[in-house]
């Protein structure tokens, strides 16, 4: 019997039939190829994934993992399979259950019971090219009452699925951040799977820069109450890019709370965004608070943003839930209150900018990461305003 399996017996947790979690299979024939008919797969490109979705074989080969851990954190490369699952993660599309399949070994990074490395564990993927695909998989586990933080940055040229798995143990907390800046030429497909315990917070913060098409699906869970997850995004697209984000909160179990706040500009003709957040509040989950939302600034013309906040609630007993879209333009009055004080047009327009990514960047509390992203908006902004 799986984690997952464990806690919805504890819980009395039921499955729930819906197009935006299909049910899970370790199969790749149970999920079918996609067409793009799917309401999961409707406004991903499939044309450009490289066969991913479909039986393009995993050559393995193109890319390489560095970690740079601090003293106490273990890290081990699993050979037998061992360790994979304990998350409760089961894969809910075709991709992910290929990537289990073909992933040779797995890459486990260990933070032991109460402690508290005071660096951040870097863990970074380096694509080696385009040519045939790769499948990876990870496990981060947060033991009881330890606190950490993970970082993961995809850089150079690949054709990649992967998953990734992120047990957080009874009062633990972790910090997991997720950089795809990627060569223009990369493909990379992610799942995500986080099991918070009790009395647990989980931050997961997801940026995408680079790449030809990226695509995350992040997911959580609760293995018992009082566990807090925040989800915190920020991506920037440019010409012919698509960067899509899928998220879904479960809350299964009572007196959780969640949080998703993602960030996004676009630029360029062709340059395509998607955020779908799911939030599932069930029947077990009362006491529960949750609120989800995501704003993109479109730069220029040329350019879509799809945003779909959903909430899907099966008791009435909660302290609150909502969410919030919102598309747009500069602000024009912002624009006006700089110029009317003399600042260049281009350089009011930069301001804005920095201006609406400014909360987000500040609560990712990695400070090198943060001087970073300001640097990269700073650099993608050049030329175009």
């Amino acid at each position: 019997m799986t984690v997952a399996d464990n806690v919805r017996s504890a819980l009395e947790v039921d499955e729930v039939s819906s197009h935006l979690h299909p049910m899970g299979s370790f199969d790749p024939e149970d999920h079918g190829v996609p067409t793009g008919r799917e309401e999961v797969w409707r406004f991903t490109p499939l044309r450009r994934l490289r066969g991913l979705h479909k039986d393009a074989p995993f050559v393995g080969g193109t890319f390489r993992t560095d970690v740079s851990a601090p003293e106490g954190v273990v890290v081990d490369r699993i050979e037998d399979g061992s360790g994979r699952g304990s998350s409760g993660l089961v894969p809910t599309d075709r991709i992910s259950a290929r990537a289990w399949l073909a992933a040779t070994s797995t890459l486990s990074v260990r933070i032991p019971t109460e402690a508290t490395p005071a660096d951040p564990v870097y863990v970074t993927v380096t694509g080696t090219g385009v040519e045939g695909a790769s499948a990876g998989h990870v496990v981060v586990t947060a033991e009881p009452h330890s606190r950490a933080t993970v970082v993961f940055r995809f850089q150079g040229s690949a054709t990649l699925a992967d998953n990734v798995e992120l047990v957080v143990g009874d009062g633990a907390h972790l910090t997991v951040v997720s950089i795809d800046d990627w060569a223009d030429d990369a493909v990379h497909v992610g799942h995500r799977h986080a099991n918070v315990g009790r009395d647990a917070t989980f931050r997961h913060v997801d940026i995408s820069f680079g790449g030809d098409v990226v695509r995350q699906d992040t997911t959580a869970e609760y293995s018992g109450p009082g566990g807090s997850v925040e989800m915190l995004g920020l991506y920037f697209a440019d010409a012919g890019q698509h960067i899509e984000h899928r998220l879904f909160v479960d809350h299964t179990a009572p007196n959780t709370k969640s949080n998703v706040t993602y960030k996004g500009a676009l630029q360029g003709e062709g340059a395509h965004t998607v955020w779908i957040g799911n939030v599932l509040i069930r029947k077990v989950a009362e006491g529960i608070d949750t609120y989800e939302e995501n704003r993109n600034l479109v730069l220029t013309d040329g350019c879509q943003a799809d945003s779909v906040p959903n909430l899907e609630i099966e008791t009435g007993e909660i302290l609150g839930a909502g969410h919030a879209s919102a598309t747009g333009r500069f602000d024009d009055e912002q624009l006006f209150y700089l110029r009317s004080r003399g600042v260049p047009e281009d350089e009011a327009r930069r301001l804005v900018v920095h201006g609406f990514f400014h909360d987000l960047i500040r609560r990712i509390a990695v400070p090198e990461l943060e001087e970073q992203l300001v640097a990269t908006v700073e650099q993608e902004l050049q030329g175009v305003l």
